[in-house]
């Protein structure tokens, strides 16, 4: 029969290796996002002076290199498919980001959207960190929520509705925001150890806010 001491020396190797694991995967996540940013910061700049991408071909190449990223998650080729997805993104961004730099206008809304972004992802991970909440209860409204948006997105491909475009922006705000908390919350407890996932799921949630807000922001003052 086992000692209660050893049980207890045991418990806490074991708390004190996941606490480690944890640590190990957090480091390594904000390590990668702050490189994949980067690297689209880097493809955006060039890709400043091509016409902008067509939305089908946005989304078949974001979900394709998205799921070749899932596949290859687990491997050393998996870090060369997280910078191809990305960098894919960066590059549909560049037209965009030439768009509003052209005017003062633009210059500072894209000013805000970035700020903005930047605060609401610190402030929804640091909250995440700190309490240490679980936010696995978020898991069914994330799912409903990608389906309503997807939905939406494609019925916006089809009807140039005004409305039905601002909608979905502050969706993908709320959802976003969801899944940042959601995200951090699974690296912390456990549920969550692969850092290229995790990196691809904080991206497309800081991709998202921002231009979810970039379009509110034109929206609301007025610049076209």
């Amino acid at each position: 029969m086992q000692q209660p001491q050893a049980i207890d020396r045991r418990q806490a190797g074991v708390s004190v290796a996941s606490s480690a694991a944890t640590a190990k995967v957090l480091k390594n996540t904000y390590l990668l996002l702050a490189m994949t940013l980067a690297f689209s910061a880097f493809t955006a700049m060039l890709a400043r002076s091509l016409p902008p991408l067509n939305p089908w071909l946005f989304l078949i190449g974001a979900y394709g290199l998205m799921f070749l990223t899932h596949k290859l998650a687990n491997s050393a080729w998996g870090l060369v498919s997280v910078f191809a997805f990305t960098g894919f993104f960066g590059f549909a961004l560049g037209p965009i980001l030439n768009a509003y730099l052209q005017s003062s206008a633009g210059t500072a809304i894209l000013t805000q959207a970035l700020g903005g972004t930047a605060i609401a992802f610190a402030a929804l991970s640091g909250y995440a960190l700190v309490s240490r909440k679980d936010f696995s209860f978020l898991s069914g409204f994330i799912v409903i929520g990608f389906v309503v948006l997807m939905l939406g997105v494609v019925a916006g491909l089809f009807l140039n509705i005004p409305a039905l475009s601002l909608a979905l922006s502050a969706g993908f705000i709320l959802f976003a925001s969801a899944a940042i908390l959601y995200q951090t919350s699974a690296i912390i407890h456990g549920g969550e150890r692969n850092y290229i996932l995790a990196t691809i799921g904080l991206y497309v949630s800081i991709y998202n806010i921002f231009i979810s807000l970039l379009n509110l922001l034109t929206a609301f003052g007025g610049d076209d």
